[in-house]
């Protein structure tokens, strides 16, 4: 069997070359999709140990086959070059190894680690460099000192971070997945505790007495046979273990389709209890028109009645009495008038329809600053554009709502509003400077204390196909832009009768 292997040692080298250069560029294409786990950013040293230690056994073989090669002019580069892609696949491993055992916490220190161990082998090189007198020695002494000084340690250190990626994906629910990481773990153990001390003969300990020719005569096979076949089976569960990806990513959609379902539910039930608590402020603002009409104008309304009876009593027999009664009625209808308006316009300010909602809003804003003393600008940008009624009704109980909360909560200043069109888009910001706060935790709390002002914001103009974005930070006032769309047929720029609409 022996001679069997040595006649077809090139084959053996292809073979083992082919394993570690496949893994490489499936690590490669693998690594290169998001991923949340920390096993895939740490593949990417894998990835290139693979294809340059790939690389390198295929060099072997080629030179297996032009073995005229060491003996040519151009012998003093191909050493120097089988040299380099050794070194420098074991220190990919290194990395690997590195890399997963202290995951991204401190790359510094991995880079550092891998600095000492390259300054530590070019000493070693340059030792046995200058004290080898015979080139063949000195190659055999550097390849054999590169083995030890970097792939056996390489070797380890994956070895030890793939039982340690074992034990995530065993955390994760991943147990598949942890047994190919744990075979890996094993085909890389017998690569590098193996597979590389018994290195070529040389004068570097221990190779004198365990090396490639002790190891044929042992077991009856070339060294090179074992690495090929560890390098097989590590490909292989390594490749295997890539599928872990695509199952975190499915959980990760999955995790996100719940979120998106929960969120769905939530707001849901937040519209249910809206529309809920609307059908009641509709029965309570009902209730609230009645009792002012029964203490108010039904007052009124008796007063004028009973005062018309006593007046028809007084025409005849004392004209003045009955002219006295006849201006005190006067005065009663002329304040029930007066009630009767602002009952009227607290329910829909008339200046909304008559005037347009600059005029409205202006009116609203001066009857909150006669009684807060806030000062509120009102800067608009659209003059000569008709909004429908449904859209100036939106905007303009957006606008109390938010001037509302702002006098009761802020205790701001100043507030600005501006109106303009942008895009087809009718936009309103309501600006202030008071205490501001946090609207990721006043619209997340629980359904006991809900927001309803906000949430009755953001109702309305999605109502409209729009959207209410709040922004506020304590301390730094609070920013409400509302976003609805226009339809064409709203445009009117030409008619200055809709000036202010």
């Amino acid at each position: 069997m022996a001679d069997f292997f040595v006649q077809n040692l090139i084959a053996v080298f292809f073979f083992y070359g082919l394993s570690f250069f496949c893994m490489g560029v499936a690590i490669l294409l693998e690594v290169g999709h998001s991923s949340g786990l920390d096993f895939a950013r740490a593949l990417r040293p894998l990835a290139f140990f693979g294809i340059i230690h790939g690389s390198h056994e295929w060099f072997e073989m080629f030179l297996l086959i032009h073995g005229h090669i060491s003996n040519s002019t151009i012998a003093g580069i191909v050493f120097p070059l089988r040299i380099f892609l050794l070194a420098s696949s074991f220190l990919m491993l290194l990395a690997f190894g590195a890399r997963i055992l202290s995951r991204p916490t401190n790359p510094r220190n991995i880079i550092i680690s891998l600095t000492l161990a390259a300054v530590i082998w070019l000493i070693g090189f340059f030792w046995i460099f200058y004290s080898s007198q015979e080139p063949v020695s000195l190659q055999a002494a550097v390849d054999v000192y590169t083995r030890y000084a970097l792939a056996v340690p390489g070797a380890a250190l994956t070895t030890w971070g793939l039982l340690i990626q074992r034990r995530r994906f065993i955390e994760q629910g991943m147990h598949s997945f942890g047994r190919d990481v744990a075979l890996a773990a094993l085909a890389f153990a017998i690569y590098g505790g193996v597979g590389q001390v018994f290195a070529s003969p040389s004068s570097i300990f221990p190779s004198p007495y365990l090396n490639s020719e002790s190891f044929l005569r042992w077991f009856g096979f070339p060294i090179q046979v074992l690495r090929a076949l560890m390098a097989c089976f590590a490909a292989i569960f390594i490749i295997r273990s890539l599928r872990a990806f695509q199952e975190e990513t499915a959980r990760r959609i999955a995790s996100l389709k719940d979120a998106q379902a929960a969120e769905r539910q939530r707001l849901e039930e937040l519209r249910e209890e809206l529309l809920h608590r609307t059908v009641k402020a509709q029965e309570t603002e009902r209730k609230r028109i009645a009792l002012e009409l029964h203490d108010q104008i039904g007052q009124t309304f008796t007063a004028l009645s009973m005062g018309l009876r006593g007046m028809a009593q007084n025409i005849e027999q004392a004209p003045k009495r009955a002219l006295q009664q006849a201006q005190q009625l006067e005065a009663v209808a002329s304040n029930g008038i007066q009630e009767m308006q602002r009952l009227v316009t607290g329910l829909h300010p008339p200046q909304l329809d008559d005037l347009g909602l600059v005029a409205a809003l202006r009116w609203y804003a001066s009857d909150l600053s006669d009684h807060s003393q806030l000062k509120i600008d009102i800067n608009n940008q659209i003059p000569h554009l008709s909004l429908p009624s449904d859209l100036r009704v939106v905007l303009f109980r957006i606008a109390q709502e938010a001037l509302t909360n702002v006098s009761r909560h802020a205790k701001a200043t100043h507030i600005e509003i501006q109106l303009y069109e942008d895009n087809s888009f009718i936009i309103m910001v309501i600006q202030d400077n008071g205490i501001g706060f946090s609207v990721e935790k006043t619209l997340s709390q629980s359904r006991e204390k809900p927001c309803w002002g906000l949430f009755g914001m953001q109702e309305r103009s999605a109502l409209l196909g729009g959207t209410c974005i709040i922004t506020s930070e304590p301390g730094r006032g609070t920013w409400i832009e509302v976003h609805i769309p226009l339809k064409g047929e709203n445009h009117n720029a030409g008619d200055p009768s809709f000036i202010g609409r």
